[in-house]
């Protein structure tokens, strides 16, 4: 068993978002997999185990729990096969459903695309969308007044929550615990998306992640294809339509995260992924 190192949406080894990947993982048990997404401490982890038909069942481990899908481990994964075995379309099974993905090389880069499962978006009621501003230590007045609240799964479930400017997001600041707490009793698995719209068809993004134990995501796939089914709700754009999210710098780890939004079905995320050699 070789335990591979990427960092994900991003062609800079020092930007991305890092995650662990097992290309053969037919040996390990559950508790062996979270023992070693533990000890790698990146915010989560995949463990890959090939079918006879050629697609691989897949599992996500981030560093306190498993995880139903991550989106930046996905596309790690995939430009590890894709550098082993070749580019071209894969299929994996996750536990949210069947993952298709193409994977190719772009201007010397080699990337991936994931096609989510189908979207769902859902209203908060006043209680809930109360408290979670409280747990971001965010006022109402400090929303975009243009964008609801909403929570949207695309994979995961996540609560998507617009700012009014690049300011309040830079300085965007939460309550650990509180969050952790809000996150466990409403089943939010994931992170939660804070978004700025800095243009029609672009976002800035944090992404703060307590119950995967890591205090912020530098480039969340799931959250990405997530806020792409919240669009589309909301009917803010054309569709089709391609929107990019940039995510990470303000911990230092750029990353840039591209969504296409079609009129129906899942949301195609893409990104570069790069081999570290640790």
């Amino acid at each position: 068993m070789e335990i591979l190192h990427y960092t994900a949406f991003t062609t800079d080894p020092t930007g991305g978002n890092r995650a662990g990947v097992v290309l053969d993982a037919s040996t390990l048990d559950s508790s062996q997999m979270q023992a070693i997404a533990t000890r790698l401490g990146y915010s989560e982890s995949a463990f890959l185990t090939r079918r006879e038909d050629g697609s691989y069942n897949v599992r996500y481990f981030a560093p306190s729990t498993e995880v139903q899908f991550c989106g930046h481990a996905t596309i790690a994964a995939a430009v590890a096969l894709a550098q082993a075995f070749g580019t071209g379309p894969l299929m994996f099974h996750t536990p949210v459903g069947e993952i298709p993905l193409d994977t190719f090389v772009h201007d010397g880069a080699a990337r991936a695309t994931l096609t989510s499962v189908d979207t769902q978006v859902a209203e908060l009621s006043a209680e809930v969308r109360g408290r979670l501003l409280t747990a971001l230590r965010l006022r109402a007045d400090e929303l975009d007044p243009a964008l609801p609240v909403l929570v949207s799964f695309a994979g995961n479930w996540h609560p998507i929550v617009p700012v009014a400017s690049a300011e309040i997001l830079a300085s965007f600041d939460y309550d650990f615990d509180l969050l952790a707490a809000l996150m466990a009793e409403q089943g939010w698995g994931a992170t939660v998306n804070v978004v700025f719209r800095l243009t029609g068809n672009s976002f800035e993004s944090r992404n703060p992640f307590p119950p995967g134990g890591v205090r912020e995501d530098a480039a969340t796939g799931s959250a990405a294809a997530s806020l792409g089914g919240y669009l589309r709700q909301v009917d803010e754009l054309e569709l089709p339509a391609v929107v990019s999210v940039l995510q990470g710098h303000h911990m230092g780890s750029p990353s840039q995260l591209q969504i296409t939004i079609p009129e129906t079905g899942g949301i195609q995320v893409s990104g570069s992924a790069v081999r570290l050699e640790i």
